[in-house]
């Protein structure tokens, strides 16, 4: 689904060229001046389209991203299901204790599949199938009921938020230079500009100067540049109101956009110092000093958990009870003062 209100995607060409051109003039005048990032056995197994059996040995963790209907569970082992099963009931008991037939939220087939619509976090726990059956001896016309438990642990998860680590290094002409905070500012401007159509936005933005060694080159005063490339700009929340669901899938994707737009800005750099200008700015980049990290973070009551969930390792899965989370950190947080007993706590 494509959200109304994101702007086209910025073309980079001459377009992206001419801020880059009005920068590079901008900073000669002001130089020349100055220089005056186990568990097979409880992977979710998805046999065949979209069901996951049951195994009578140990529970099968699942993990359902929010808002979307969760896979068929079925009330039955793959073993089993390939033979005869005669006279079958099932039994579906929900997270709260309660027989899961007639809820409106399930669809529960007569086969005894169970599907759970438009999950959400608080629908998080254990879902628990007791099937019965008959075993027929036909030599001395004996029935038998059998049954058998299968327990399916679901859980809530969402995509982490992407923000990128962004640094770059330019030369300039020496530390104290005056002129070097006044490119800085006037990078920011234009980094900002060329990402804000996709409601994205430069932060923590700072730079450094340092003095360089390099073999066979003497001494070089080098700008060490660092900022984040977050989704969140201003207007950001107006446009994920147009949607239906959680738009994390759609700021991620504008994230990763913004993120080309500005490496591509910097690779062009290069060209542009060696066909546009005679003579070299005081300060430029430094060809293939481009760096980039992702950092992820979680929504509130959401966290990553690798050992508790390796299945989903990167993950942002729902808090469990007992812990919680109320802000954008990676991990859920214990709870001492009080007894959390649902999932996805905010606060404790």
């Amino acid at each position: 689904m494509q959200a109304g209100g994101w702007g086209p995607r910025p073309a980079l060409g001459r377009a992206c060229l001419l801020p880059l051109g009005v920068l590079l003039s901008a900073l000669l005048a002001l130089t020349q001046v100055e220089a005056a990032i186990d568990g097979e056995q409880y992977s979710v197994k998805v046999i065949k389209k979209n069901y996951i059996y049951g195994n009578i040995k140990h529970q099968v963790n699942i993990y359902v991203k929010v808002y979307t209907n969760s896979p068929f569970l079925v009330c039955m082992d793959l073993a089993l299901s390939q033979k005869e099963v005669i006279d079958p009931n099932y039994l579906w008991i929900g997270p709260n204790g309660k027989t899961l037939k007639g809820q409106s939220y399930v669809n529960l087939t007569e086969t005894g599949k169970l599907m759970v619509r438009g999950f959400q976090e608080s629908m998080s726990g254990s879902y628990t199938c007791t099937l019965s059956y008959k075993t027929i001896n036909t030599d001395i016309q004996e029935e038998r009921e059998k049954f058998k438990t299968y327990k399916f642990m679901v859980y809530a998860y969402r995509e982490p938020d992407y923000t990128y680590q962004i640094s770059v290094r330019f030369t300039t002409k020496e530390c104290r230079l005056a002129a070097n905070g006044q490119f800085f500012e006037e990078l920011k401007k234009i980094l900002n500009d060329l990402i804000s159509d996709l409601t994205c936005h430069v932060i923590e933005p700072s730079y450094k100067c340092h003095v360089i060694k390099i073999p066979k080159h003497g001494l070089l005063d080098e700008l060490f540049v660092t900022f984040q490339v977050n989704p969140f700009a201003p207007g950001w929340e107006a446009v994920c109101r147009q949607i239906s669901y959680d738009c994390e899938d759609v700021t991620n994707r504008r994230v990763q956009e913004a993120r080309d737009l500005i490496e591509e800005f910097f690779h062009k750099q290069t060209y542009v110092l060696k066909h546009e200008f005679r003579n070299v700015p005081a300060i430029h980049y430094i060809d293939h000093s481009f760096e980039v990290t992702r950092i992820d973070s979680c929504r509130p009551g959401f966290g990553k958990n690798d050992d508790t969930h390796n299945d989903c390792a990167s993950c942002c899965v729902v808090c469990d009870p007992g812990t919680y989370s109320p802000n954008n950190e990676v991990r859920c947080r214990i709870c001492t003062s009080i007894r959390i007993k649902h999932y996805g706590a905010k606060s404790c």
